[in-house]
């Protein structure tokens, strides 16, 4: 699975942050970006889903 996250389209909301900091970088502004390459391991995948599901401005997507 891959984590995607559109730096364009973040507007801080800080969701993605709050479900999974292990897959979600937040600068100093409270712009999120996907942290490393955004491949996620087995055990977080619900994590990542729930990111996505979550995002007022749908910034994250989700390949299977």
């Amino acid at each position: 699975m891959k984590f995607i996250l559109d730096t364009e389209k973040c507007e801080g909301h800080n969701r993605c942050y709050t479900f999974a900091p292990e897959l979600v970088d937040v600068d100093d502004y409270g712009y999120a970006s996907a942290k490393g390459d955004g491949n996620v391991p087995a055990d977080l995948e619900d994590k990542a889903r729930l990111c996505a599901d979550n995002c007022p401005e749908f910034a994250i997507t989700i390949e299977e």
